[in-house]
């Protein structure tokens, strides 16, 4: 499709078409959504041309002499490439690939897994939020279960978005519980905000720590316990 373009018809911007697309299917495309399925073949380097082009006006404006500073010359480029393919990768690649097993000896008891390493941005400010994720699962013998290294591919790919901590583990909670089926889910997240170190109060010790519990670990308080204890061992080991 076309459009006027500084008095000359050409091509809409990338961006643009794959907006078009998400509105027409009535799809949400927040900043903590994933929208690989709207993006066709190329359209991903074109769309960190793009966004490059916009950060370049951004530095302009900022009185930043880019053509005379060595340290900015590249800095668009190089900021573009960390949002897409990098930082905020998990919003334009697809699901990672993820084998799920049959539970063949009937496990149920419980498993936990972590701590997983969490790199993030606040949606508000696009700083970083840096952390860790614990995950407990309580399967049952339709449950699929899944590799180790598994579980750290689906945290940074639903992490590696602009989030908010409280929507990221519901997130995580979902596409979990989607894969998995246990009879019990539990999520703990605790991660540092840079938005607070670099900015407002600068509180450098200040944390924020988030739980998702779900089935069996939310009716049934001996195995919650049992999970936050045992968190509570690692931690001091």
């Amino acid at each position: 499709m076309e459009q006027e373009s500084n008095g000359h018809r050409g091509p809409a911007p990338v961006a643009d078409r794959i907006r078009r697309r998400l509105v027409a299917a009535g799809r949400r495309f927040h900043a903590n959504d994933n929208i690989a399925d709207f993006i066709e073949p190329g359209e991903l380097d074109a769309l960190q041309s793009e966004v490059q082009a916009r950060l370049q006006d951004v530095l302009d404006t900022l009185v930043i002499d880019t053509a005379g500073d060595h340290n900015t010359q590249d800095t668009a480029r190089r900021v573009a490439k960390m949002f897409i393919h990098e930082v905020f990768r998990g919003r334009y690649a697809p699901i990672p690939p993820v084998t799920e097993f049959p539970n063949i000896a009937r496990l149920n008891e419980l498993m936990i897994v972590g701590p997983v390493l969490v790199r993030s941005a606040c949606s508000h400010h696009l700083c970083p939020i840096i952390g860790r994720i614990w995950i407990g699962v309580m399967p049952n013998e339709h449950s699929a279960l899944i590799g180790l290294s598994k579980y750290a591919r689906l945290v940074e790919w639903v992490m590696a978005r602009p989030q908010i901590q409280e929507e990221a583990i519901v997130q995580l909670a979902d596409l979990l519980q989607e894969k998995m089926r246990p009879d019990g889910l539990a999520v703990i997240m605790r991660a540092d905000h840079y938005c607070m170190q670099w900015r407002g109060v600068k509180d450098m010790d200040s944390k924020m720590t988030n739980s998702v519990m779900r089935g069996s670990f939310l009716k049934n308080p001996n195995l919650r316990r049992e999970f936050l204890a045992l968190l509570n061992e690692r931690d001091r080991s």
